[in-house]
């Protein structure tokens, strides 16, 4: 067993003799797998990335090849060779140093400060589905929407705090929810084509032109991609990490690829590209293709299985994220009171409280001068830049591991880690670019620039004054962790 793997075990099994809180490792293969189901195959997504056509499918492809294979082996080497709570935060901080790895980490979790209210936003969405035609309105009724999310964002974070042996169940469910609904959803395309013929033909996949507004899809369609290193961010509560991750990345990244181009492709047989709504698109399409086919009854049962999928895609995120200012937090990089575990649920409390308590206050600025679906996809796009930033620093670090001279293989050699590292680098920094673009039919440009501009400078310095007041300080004391399990 490798020295740090030791140390860490040991450290958590006299802290269990001593009776005082320690993280508990509650995650096993299937609830990985489950886990990355639920956090990469993010059903609101396929809508804005629907609404740009047929030539969409083709950005999926591009990206699953570029982008979604390098990550899955990025995961696997770096949670190999640093197997413990942090994921992207720690592996950074361990190749590129303290400031680095904050940065990456802080942009970690204030992305999804911005992408946990896109998914409230659209569970609520969703969920007026499930009582009928008569609810519906309700949607994109301003009030109703905000009072509903923070309630939901209540309830999802005392599930967490009160563990992930609790909280994974949520995941589950979700991750279940997510594939049933994603293959319902090819079954009705399927069952159409079948009864009515296919409204899509070879030639509306044919590349014609760039649409100025369809490039900044790109960015959504990598965002949607993410999450195969969400459960790293927990390493030290998964049991025999180096066992169970690599397995279940191969088994959640193969779902969730296959079911994103088939779900895209059910959405754009069901709807023109034109009528295909932001947030609620899915359950749009399947309203069409179960009426088309006079089984109109399904829908209230989907919307309820989409609804427990997005909820527990929130709750993964929630919790995962909640670990990034919990790490720093003990690292003294963040106030100190993050890092403090519940004395009785041996969870990070403060960070999940100060996560929820962040997002409510986006959710609320988000309405600002927006409609329901505007406000979406800014908060949407916000989350795409922050996100790929941390990603930025993932496929630079297999680059410098593959450019040591003493390497040291750990899963792959040399010459993969750097394919694998050019490769995503690219494709990430174009997403990132893309993701200032002006979507279609959002807000005017100048005011779309301006909050996207404006919150993405804002969060990163802001991580910079942390960072330099925090590091400064005469009494901060840095832990030593048992991190360099193969080569630091």
């Amino acid at each position: 067993m490798p020295e740090g793997l030791d140390v860490a075990l040991a450290r958590e099994e006299a802290q269990r003799e001593a009776g005082t809180p320690h993280l508990r490792r509650a995650l096993g293969q299937r609830d990985l797998v489950l886990l990355f189901v639920v956090a990469v195959l993010n059903l609101n997504t396929v809508p804005p990335v629907a609404a740009g056509g047929p030539v969409t499918v083709w950005m999926w492809l591009l990206a699953l090849l570029l982008f979604f294979w390098p990550q899955g082996l990025a995961v696997i080497e770096l949670s190999d060779r640093y197997p413990h709570e942090g994921g992207v935060y720690l592996w950074t901080k361990e190749i590129f140093g303290d400031f680095h790895g904050f940065m990456s980490g802080w942009c970690y979790w204030t992305n999804n400060i911005f992408y946990i209210p896109t998914l409230l936003l659209y569970i609520v969405g969703i969920s007026v589905f499930i009582g009928g035609p008569q609810l519906q309105s309700l949607g994109n009724d301003r009030l109703f929407v905000s009072i509903t999310a923070v309630s939901l964002l209540v309830v999802m974070t005392g599930l967490n705090i009160l563990g992930l042996g609790v909280g994974k169940w949520v995941n589950n469910l979700g991750g279940i929810g997510s594939v049933v609904t994603a293959v319902v959803l090819v079954g009705l395309a399927i069952a159409v084509s079948q009864a009515h013929g296919s409204s899509l033909h070879a030639s509306d996949f044919k590349i014609s032109g760039v649409d100025y507004h369809l490039v900044s899809s790109f960015g959504v369609v990598c965002f949607a991609l993410v999450g195969l290193e969400l459960a790293s961010v927990m390493g030290d509560e998964i049991r025999d990490p180096r066992r169970t991750v690599p397995g279940a990345v191969v088994w959640g990244g193969v779902i969730s690829g296959a079911l994103y181009v088939g779900a895209t492709i059910a959405v754009l047989l069901a709807l023109p590209s034109k009528d295909i709504g932001a947030v609620q698109g899915i359950i749009e399409a399947v309203t069409h293709m179960a009426n088309t086919i006079s089984i109109g009854w399904l829908v209230p049962p989907i919307a309820l299985l989409l609804t427990l999928a997005i909820a527990g895609t929130t709750s993964a995120w929630l919790a995962g994220s909640a670990r990034i200012p919990f790490v720093a937090g003990l690292d003294n990089y963040l106030p100190a009171g993050l890092g403090k575990l519940h004395p009785r649920f041996a969870t990070p409390y403060v960070a999940l409280i100060v996560q929820g308590t962040v997002s409510c206050a986006v959710l609320a600025m988000s309405f600002m001068g927006s409609t329901v679906e505007q406000g979406y996809k800014v908060l949407l796009l916000l989350a795409v830049v922050l996100q790929l930033i941390p990603y930025l620093y993932i496929f630079l670090a297999l680059m410098r591991l593959a450019a040591r001279p003493d390497f040291v293989r750990a899963r792959y050699s040399r010459p993969v880690l750097w394919a694998a590292g050019i490769s995503g680098l690219a494709v990430t920094a174009i997403g990132v670019v893309l993701a200032f673009v002006p979507p279609e039919s959002g807000e005017p440009a100048g005011r779309f620039e301006m909050k996207m501009v404006g919150g993405t400078l804002f969060f990163l310095l802001m991580a910079a004054f942390f960072f330099f007041v925090y590091s400064r300080r005469p009494s901060a004391v840095r832990r030593v962790r048992g991190t360099a399990a193969v080569q630091s």
